[in-house]
């Protein structure tokens, strides 16, 4: 019988629901081609695709029980992996598009030698909130978040300088932009209600 055919699967995802770890690890074996080629069109980076290509299997192991015999298990294999890459670029999409709207991306660049006063001005004080901002996270969260989006070193890099593994240091990145994000709008709105009173009361702090 070959190992790719239907009633083959089936013995495998019968055994894996049976607690066989080496029917996990075939079934792994005989798709990982097929699903990571759908992770790597969606992220376009080779060892995303993989982290990707992995996090799908888990969430395949996790539901497998739900899946309907009757059915192409390749079919529905790839169906899922599709769905979750959807998932996972509309959740990327959204936190950089937070982090985008917290942060200018010139925050950190030079001011032009050609801005006026004011726009001299604004730059400062976007830079000040980012640097009030990350100095709340925590080191390890801040150094992440630094490493990736500043310096824009890549995940494998990070990774190697701090001697992590990449999951790690992705979850971190993830909640370092979470929190960073969290703090510059605190720290906006607190600036906001203190432009406010001072309006509103234009003799406070006078001599």
């Amino acid at each position: 019988m070959p190992v790719d055919s239907p009633d083959s699967v089936e013995i495998l995802i019968q055994h894996c629901l049976q607690g066989d770890q080496a029917a996990w690890d075939r079934i792994v074996q005989l798709h990982w081609r097929k699903v990571f080629n759908v992770a790597y069109k969606f992220v376009g980076r080779h060892d995303e695709a993989e982290d990707l290509t992995q996090d799908i299997f888990l969430k395949v192991f996790k539901s497998l029980a739900t899946f309907d015999r009757r059915a192409n298990f390749q079919t529905w294999l790839i169906s899922v992996s599709r769905n979750l890459c959807i998932d996972h670029y509309r959740s990327v999409r959204k936190e950089r598009e937070s982090v985008d709207r917290a942060v200018d991306t010139d925050t950190l660049a030079p001011v032009s030698p050609d801005a006026g006063p004011i726009a001299a001005l604004e730059h400062r004080d976007r830079v000040a909130l980012l640097r009030d901002a990350l100095a709340t996270l925590q080191p390890a969260l801040r150094e992440a978040v630094v490493m990736r989006d500043l310096q824009e070193l890549s995940y494998q890099d990070i990774a190697t300088r701090l001697d992590l593994p990449e999951g790690t240091v992705k979850s971190r990145i993830n909640r370092g932009r979470t929190e960073l994000g969290r703090q510059i709008t605190r720290l906006r709105e607190a600036q906001e209600q203190a432009v406010s009173s001072a309006i509103d009361d234009p003799h406070t702090g006078a001599k």
